[in-house]
């Protein structure tokens, strides 16, 4: 009768195996939340409107659930450095280094408390370690094997992801009502996550440029506009420009996790250009060859400026003539702008991101 009441072993091979499921279960989990971590982070990024409150809250509780996650998956890698660590097993943690640094300073940033690590902006090494996980994360993905399959939807796993995701959001809420409540920056945020620095105030500031697209200094009696459109070809003179008045008060939001309020002057694109049926967008183009092209129904709204606050552009801002493009992220803001042209060609044929 003891040895019937008695529990039955549980044998190495079984041990393995219950083991085996719970780390393949635990990655698979990862990988989802890190490409959901990517994804609404790339929406974010592109967004300057209201709509970015949405991909950000779904940001902060993606990257929340990655922490809450973090003791299985270190009771993974603890496992894997004792048993088998070797030359494969770095890249695993080099990436883990850098999922760490990812969140670490996604959260810093949402506080206000670090915004900067001496020559970066936090924003600036936030997408730097964000970006350098997705080689390492694939990698992970074809060296392990833990690709989502269809019984990862088993109702079981299903409750237990919107357990993370509902703790995630219980938590980011908190630690929203804790900003407000402590008045720490972070809760003066922009819907983007952006800080306000510099409104009204152009000479204070920052001045970004894209990736490598080189800073400029043009006289204005060497700049020329060309503008292309129904009506041919034709050029325009800083003199020429600067004689409209055309006021707009927008919000530059940039990338780098800044937005400025300023009051624009110069010209509205409907002045410029005419834009003749089928025509599907219209690209703007700076003297370094940096472009955006943008939809017909945003000419209405584009403003060619020669000056904010009621002086002229900076050259580090623009000068002669920058675009003002209201509701859109930093990097549609053309600066140094030499040429304007209506296109047949739809506005979304180009990267998401510029690649200069």
């Amino acid at each position: 009768m003891r040895k019937i009441l008695q529990r039955p072993r549980v044998g190495p091979a079984l041990r393995e195996l219950v083991s085996g499921t719970a780390e393949r279960r635990t990655n698979v989990a990862l990988l989802v939340l890190l490409a959901g971590a990517l994804g609404s982070g790339t929406v974010l990024f592109a967004l300057g409107t209201r709509w970015a409150l949405l991909a950000l809250i779904v940001h902060g509780v993606v990257a929340l659930g990655i922490v809450l996650t973090t003791p299985w998956k270190w009771r993974i890698v603890r496992r894997g450095l004792d048993v088998r660590a070797t030359r494969s097993t770095w890249p695993s943690v080099l990436l883990g280094a850098l999922v760490v640094v990812t969140v670490a300073t996604g959260v810093l940033h949402s506080s206000g408390l670090v915004l900067r690590y001496g020559p970066f902006d936090d924003m600036q090494v936030h997408v730097v370690a964000a970006l350098a996980t997705v080689p390492l994360t694939i990698w992970h993905v074809v060296a392990r094997g833990n690709l989502p399959q269809r019984r990862d939807l088993s109702r079981r796993n299903v409750l237990r992801a919107g357990l993370v995701l509902g703790t995630a959001g219980a938590l980011l809420g908190t630690l929203e009502g804790a900003y407000r409540l402590t008045g720490l920056p972070g809760s003066r945020r922009r819907s983007t996550g952006s800080y306000e620095q510099a409104s009204h105030r152009p000479a204070a500031m920052p001045s970004i440029i894209w990736l490598l697209d080189p800073r400029l200094e043009i006289a204005a009696s060497d700049w020329t506009l060309e503008v292309i459109d129904g009506r041919g070809r034709r050029r325009w003179s800083h003199h020429d420009i600067a004689g409209f008045d055309d006021r707009v008060t927008a919000t530059i939001d940039c990338t780098a996790g800044w937005f400025a309020e300023q009051d624009w002057h110069g010209v509205r694109l409907t002045r410029l250009i005419e834009v003749p049926d089928g025509a599907r967008s219209v690209v703007v183009v700076s003297q370094t060859g940096y472009r955006r092209r943008f939809p017909v129904a945003d000419v209405a709204h584009l403003l060619l400026a020669t000056g904010y606050e009621g002086q002229p552009l900076a050259q580090r801002h623009g000068f002669p003539a920058r675009l003002v493009a209201p509701g859109r992220r930093g990097f549609w803001w053309v600066k140094w702008v030499v040429s304007i042209e209506v296109s047949d060609v739809a506005w979304w044929r180009q990267p998401a991101f510029p690649l200069q």
